[in-house]
């Protein structure tokens, strides 16, 4: 095929955001540089879509995010500009930020400090010159938070500038005030793409003195930053193939913090953050809050009443054969999803399932559910309740009911199989769909003769 024809080709790949086309072609020897039809350079096309699935395959093309386009911009210019963070940090590769000079790096970070102080529909309309109504519409950015993208005078923009300035201060290096970071995060609320990336870049930030002024944070009168405290804290301990950083420290502090915290929806963040550490006053902490008046917060204290899945005081055990009854659903749940391993607390912890199967709140039900498939009480109340839960709406709760009667290999499993109904994407790793079709393949498979 000529480069032509290679390049109309990952032109309209880019045009109808075909990824697997991209990276098709661009191993067929397509210029992953080639020009769209406005004379900018595919990567350009696929920034102004916010599109980071293509760019990240440009990228692995060895797309050029440098390269300056016709009218003396580059795609990373233009990604910073177009405020996706996903998108600025798919270009901004080790290789590419040792190749930026630094009046680059300073136009980038200057962008992106324009963008953020000014706001974005202040800088849309300064540069649009636009004055009337403005579109805004809440999007994933990253695959888990989200960003608000704004329309004004034809051009659409994310207001992610926050978290790209942070990123880009990151990446090359420059020295940024731990406070300064924490008020970027906590103007937004905890799923915007700014509160993370202040939060990831500051857990990265593996020394003594960030470690202070973060956690310095948690006698702050706003609870924003007492909660960002304790996401901190989680991203330290949660670290993936590295040593938890300063854990012990850590635990000494939510110890004190959670006898200490008055907000009630902040004090559930601690004890959560807390349960995640292993510390030697993790259970008398629980027991001190097991009849605390906020729920949200005797719903943590069954995970901090355990440990390496085992009850292990009669205090402990006691605790959690009371919240079992608790008035509330949710703390109810989780004392029954915790003390299910302590065979002294099944006939109770049956009870309170069979009750909770006919909540009223349907994620009540399907948590139920899930509890009572697992539970190994085998008994026939147990099982008419799954095969009830057969009628409901929702397709999770008919697969964890029958999910259940096959772990019981109970003989309305076949009906209970079809009641199910197809499972869509999504499902083909589900150890749930699996055992389904595991149970109808042996009763269907041939008969050795």
């Amino acid at each position: 095929m000529s480069e032509g024809a290679l390049g109309a080709r990952l032109s309209a790949a880019i045009g109808r955001g075909d990824a697997d086309a991209v990276r098709g072609l661009l191993e067929c020897g397509a210029d992953p540089n080639t020009a769209f039809v406005d004379g900018l350079s595919a990567m350009c096309a696929a920034i102004s879509a916010f599109d980071t699935e293509v760019v990240s395959a440009l990228v692995e093309g060895a797309a050029d995010p440098s390269l300056v386009q016709p009218d003396g911009s580059t795609p990373l210019e233009r990604a910073v500009d177009a405020g996706s963070p996903e998108a600025v940090m798919a270009l901004l590769s080790d290789d590419v930020v040792l190749r930026l000079s630094t009046a680059a790096r300073e136009g980038l970070l200057d962008s992106a400090r324009r963008w953020y102080s000014n706001g974005v529909v202040e800088e849309l309309r300064r540069l649009t010159g636009a004055c009337g109504p403005v579109g805004s519409v809440r999007m994933p950015d990253d695959g888990y938070n989200y960003v608000d993208q704004v329309s004004s005078g034809g051009r659409t923009v994310r207001a992610g500038h926050g978290s790209i300035l942070t990123a880009l201060e990151w990446s090359f290096r420059v020295p940024t005030p731990v406070d300064a970071i924490i008020d970027r995060a906590v103007r937004t609320d905890e799923d915007h793409v700014d509160w993370w990336t202040a939060c990831w870049t500051l857990s990265r930030q593996r020394n003594q003195e960030t470690w202070s002024a973060v956690v310095a944070h948690r006698f702050h009168p706003d609870r924003a930053h007492r909660r960002f405290v304790t996401l901190y804290l989680q991203l330290l301990n949660w670290a993936v193939g590295e040593t938890p950083f300063r854990s012990q420290e850590s635990g000494d502090l939510l110890a004190v913090w959670a006898l200490e915290e008055a907000d009630g929806a902040v004090l559930a963040r601690v004890l959560d953050t807390y349960t995640d550490h292993e510390h030697p006053l993790l259970e008398s902490v629980g027991l001190q809050l097991c009849s605390h008046p906020d729920p949200r917060v005797r719903e943590q204290v069954p995970y901090a009443l355990v440990e390496e899945f085992v009850v292990a005081s009669a205090a402990a055990r006691a605790a959690l054969a009371a919240l079992v009854h608790d008035p509330v659903p949710e703390v109810r749940m989780a004392a029954c999803r915790v003390g299910r391993r302590y065979s002294g607390l099944l006939p109770d912890i049956t009870l309170s399932l069979l009750a909770l199967a006919t909540d009223p709140d349907p994620s009540v039900r399907l948590a139920a559910a899930e509890q009572l498939a697992l539970s190994s009480d085998r008994s026939a109340t147990v099982a008419d309740t799954l095969a009830d839960l057969l009628d409901e709406e929702d397709q999770l709760i008919r697969l964890e009911a029958a999910y259940g009667l096959v772990l019981r290999d109970d003989p309305r499993t076949a009906e209970a199989i079809d009641r199910v109904g197809e499972l869509g994407p999504g499902f083909e790793h589900d150890h749930r769909a699996s055992a389904l079709w595991a149970w109808r393949w042996q009763r269907n498979r041939p008969t050795a003769r």
